[in-house]
């Protein structure tokens, strides 16, 4: 049995699919009343979560997380995004302790934006820290996931880049203006963005579970990273449609998007060396193949 936190979401509901396809029990937990067997509930903020919905469990995901681009960066909303991944890991864990006989692996969400703002620089998992509000938020997200090692078992924390979905997310926020030709870079367009896509996600993430020697950070990245500017250039091209010659300046995505700005100017070259050390396949290493599958 694996037990998946926010299997609501865009990749949680995509791997409980792929799961329960394997024949996998998955048994999900949610924040309302249980509407079937393979539901519990629970409520992260306040701390309850009843033990037994982990008991027989052989691993735990967990995705849960408010949405960093839902809407502006509030003061309040910052805070949500904070507590729904801190205090959601704490919960589970303390769940976790309570147990006489624990899951095997703790599978946790994180983001490559706890490396700051690299630049060209080339990172992997051997990185430190970064600052600013998304690195200090990852960072105290994988500390909380890390607890669970002093149970004794395998903690490992999935650093995801952009994920490339035709089902909606980042991507599907951006299709709107790209299908009418008004997709332009943004800032100097010379930012790296480090993607994925969806069935790499998904299937790398089954690779970390399943791999007992995989613990600690994992960067859930394509080994392509591409700038910005190549990034619109390429999903132009695919939609068949032109982009804007100018870039979006980023004082003028600052008045629109106020903190969360930030956030599209970094830069993230990240390189998944520890599941390309340890054999993953990926199924979309080129740009251009991976929008094409996805769109």
């Amino acid at each position: 049995m694996i037990v998946v936190t926010g299997a609501s979401g865009l990749l949680g509901g995509a791997l409980v699919r792929r799961l329960r396809d394997r024949g996998e029990q998955v048994v999900t937990l949610v924040r309302r009343a249980p509407r079937g067997p393979d539901e519990r509930f629970w409520q992260p903020a306040e701390g309850v979560l009843d033990p037994q919905a982990l008991d027989g469990a052989r691993g735990v995901v967990h995705l849960a997380g408010a949405p960093i681009a839902e809407r502006r960066w509030s003061e309040a909303y910052k805070r949500e995004l904070v507590g729904s991944r801190v205090d959601s890991t704490r919960t589970l864990v303390g769940a976790l302790r309570e147990l006489p006989r624990r899951p095997e692996v703790l599978v946790s969400a994180s983001g490559v934006d706890f490396y700051g703002d690299t630049g060209d620089r080339v990172v992997d998992e051997g990185a430190g820290k970064g600052r600013g509000f998304l690195a200090d938020l990852c960072g105290r997200w994988e500390g909380e996931a890390r607890e669970a090692e002093t149970l004794g078992m395998r903690t490992a924390q999935l650093r995801t880049g952009l994920v490339l979905s035709g089902q909606g997310g980042s991507l599907g926020r951006m299709l709107p203006l790209f299908r009418m030709g008004l997709g332009a870079p943004l800032g100097t367009g010379r930012q790296y963005w480090s993607w994925i896509s969806e069935d790499d996600w998904v299937g790398a993430t089954l690779h970390v579970l399943e791999r007992p020697e995989l613990s600690g950070p994992v960067n859930l990245t394509s080994p392509s990273p591409v700038t910005n500017a190549e990034f619109t250039r390429t999903l132009g091209k695919v939609l068949r449609k032109g982009t804007l010659p100018m870039p979006v300046p980023g004082f003028a995505l600052g008045l629109g998007l106020g903190e969360f700005a930030r956030a599209l100017l970094a830069g993230h070259r990240v390189l998944p060396r520890k599941l390309e050390d340890s054999g993953y396949g990926f199924a979309h290493t080129d740009l251009d193949t991976a929008l094409r599958a996805v769109l």
